[in-house]
């Protein structure tokens, strides 16, 4: 794969430098390397032509914490979480019919926080960094989320309280 077109602004000498770095997982540049790369790309075929899927499952927790340092672009981020989970096997069961109760009520009252401040899914989409799609489905109880997406959901729409389940 020819990197120059994630990395448009370097030089030819720094493109191949950066090669050499994408080459060495135990690099100290390559997490920082692969998060520019992921950031920009949403083709698993073309990554996996640059690191294995056995390393990237290998280094994964390196990248993924270089990349919540730097904040940068945290809808590709979650996305990259989904391939890597899928590819660890880790993917959480399907859950089949209805949702479990906990989290159909933690998505009610997202929802209805959501409603009162007169917030549109889409809205609340750009302002949290989660696709509306996501939005939808945490409100219908159809996606369980990390406790960093409940807090950064809970700060962006003002909730105190979290009632017991």
């Amino acid at each position: 794969m020819n990197i120059k077109k994630y990395f448009w602004s370097l030089n030819d000498k720094a493109v191949r430098e950066t090669e050499k770095i994408l080459d060495n997982p135990y690099h100290p540049e390559f997490s920082k390397k692969m998060v520019t790369i992921l950031s920009r790309c949403d083709k698993p075929k073309e990554v996996f032509s640059l690191i294995s899927k056995e390393n990237f499952i290998k280094f994964w927790p390196n990248i993924r914490r270089y990349w919540i340092k730097t904040k940068q672009a945290p809808e590709f981020k979650a996305w990259w979480e989904t391939v890597y989970e899928e590819l660890a096997g880790i993917q959480k069961k399907k859950t089949v019919g209805e949702p479990s109760k906990s989290v159909a009520q933690i998505g009610n009252m997202i929802k209805d926080y959501r409603i009162e401040k007169g917030i549109s899914q889409n809205d609340l989409s750009k302002r949290s960094g989660i696709k509306q799609p996501d939005i939808s489905a945490i409100e219908k109880g159809k996606k369980n989320i990390t406790i960093e997406t409940l807090l950064r959901l809970c700060k962006i729409l003002d909730i105190k309280n979290i009632p017991v389940m």
